[in-house]
């Protein structure tokens, strides 16, 4: 058995039930990363003996019969942007080599918690932004990973781990999972604590998770969400049963809405053609649904925050080191310098009206279906492709997550997109499993 394939779920049973332990699994994956990682580049940072010495731990505890969390013994890769104190975090630029956090994010402690193994620091885009690392896709080194999450996104497709965290202030959790064909889920805005990792844009970053399958992603997502005073941002409510309630049967068939958002024919031709035919596959149980024209400005609204937000969050990089920053960063902190405060606070509440015609979509369909992305991994490795398709449902706060069920004309990973109401999480998990039964069975 490769235990370095094996999905998170199942490799924390085998440990819980003593079958295998700890660290066989983490030299099964260390072995895979010593094969692999000189050609993808997945790794801002990794030390096996720290890896293992976790492993030890958890193995130690097992037999001692001490408390086991849901994650017990099971690696996971860090986005390099989350804060580690055992682990330097170094944001994707050289501003920031060698720094060395005293303390561990509210992810990374929860982790540790749950008894993962905090494997290493998973490589980031410079300053998880646009200008990409050293990151290459796993299913053709000449092809981007996507970004900002590269790393994570590619580890998990390279078996190096079974789980790994990542953020997305655009698209840098849809597009990655995307590209590399593995599942990415990014929870509704709130539900995961920010506390210590890099802060772009207080309306829009969120905090999102890779795996191999929908059970993966919502075991580590239902151990990750939680209230933190430390988020002013942060939702106080009861934990959702991300992990049980995916694996039931929808009480109904579920109802799809097809949304091609305004940007639409900026998918390739084939992209939209095989959206068009999942769509006509899935017979009444999907919708094509038109938004408003409002909606034609959502994108700017978007830019207007997030380059303001780099502009203000990087001001010390930026007035310190501007000639060591990229200049795709440099022009959107430029841009972000002259923002109106008048449009600014227009854009953040632009928010909540646009959110609100998506309320009327759900009171008919339990998700929204569309791309994840323009179409497959472009090739080169120059930059880490377009994040449009995710830019709306970042921008109003809602939960999505990438299937890895199409593949574009180069036979290239392709993924589907849902998005869910505000809250609903668990419902769009659900029916992300049954879209997953339904076209497999198809």
């Amino acid at each position: 058995m490769d235990l370095a394939l094996k999905g998170a779920a199942e490799a924390a049973q085998l440990i819980r039930d003593g079958l295998i332990s700890s660290k066989d699994l983490i030299s099964a994956c260390l072995e895979q990363i010593e094969r692999l990682e000189d050609k993808i580049g997945a790794w801002a940072f990794i030390d096996p003996e720290l890896a293992l010495a976790q492993a030890q731990l958890a193995d130690s505890a097992l037999q001692l019969g001490q408390p086991l969390g849901s994650l017990h013994g099971v690696p996971v890769g860090v986005k390099d942007i989350f804060d580690t104190k055992d682990m330097p975090t170094e944001d994707g630029t050289v501003l920031h080599r060698g720094r060395q956090p005293q303390q561990d994010a509210t992810v990374v402690a929860k982790l540790r918690e749950a008894g993962a193994i905090i494997m290493g620091k998973t490589v980031t885009t410079e300053l998880a932004v646009f200008h990409p690392g050293k990151t290459r896709n796993p299913h053709d080194l000449e092809r981007t990973p996507g970004g900002s999450s590269s790393g994570s996104a590619a580890a998990v497709a390279a078996g190096m781990v079974p789980l790994a965290v990542g953020t997305q202030t655009n698209g840098s959790m849809i597009r990655p999972a995307s590209f590399c064909g593995v599942y990415g889920y990014k929870p509704t805005f709130g539900n995961i604590s920010r506390h210590l990792v890099l802060p772009q844009s207080r309306p829009l970053d969120q905090v999102g998770v890779f795996g191999r399958s929908i059970e993966d992603v919502a075991l580590i997502a239902e151990t990750l969400i939680g209230y933190d005073t430390s988020d002013p941002d942060s939702i106080m409510q009861a934990r959702p049963g991300l992990f049980k309630i995916q694996a039931e049967k929808p009480p109904v068939e579920p109802r799809l809405a097809f949304v091609k958002t305004p940007v639409w024919q900026e998918a390739d031709p084939f992209t939209r053609s095989a959206f068009e035919e999942l769509v006509d596959e899935l017979g009444e149980s999907a919708a094509e649904i038109h938004l408003p024209d409002m909606f034609n400005g959502a994108h700017e609204h978007h830019r207007q925050i997030m380059e303001a937000d780099l502009a203000r969050s990087f001001a010390t990089e930026y007035r310190d080191g501007a000639d060591q920053l990229s200049e795709i960063l440099k022009q959107m902190i430029e841009r972000g310098r002259k923002v109106l405060a008048l449009d600014y606070n227009n854009a953040v509440a632009a928010r909540d009206i646009y959110y609100s015609a998506f309320e009327q979509v759900f009171e008919w369909h339990d998700a929204i279906i569309t791309p994840a992305t323009v179409g497959e991994a472009p090739v080169g490795l120059e930059t880490t492709g377009s994040p449009m398709f995710c830019t709306i449902w970042t921008l109003c706060g809602m939960p999505a997550i990438t299937l890895p069920l199409l593949q574009g004309e180069q036979g290239m990973p392709l993924g589907v997109q849902l998005v869910g109401s505000r809250g609903d999480d668990a419902r769009l998990l659900r029916t992300a499993r049954w879209l997953v039964e339904t076209v497999a069975s198809a």
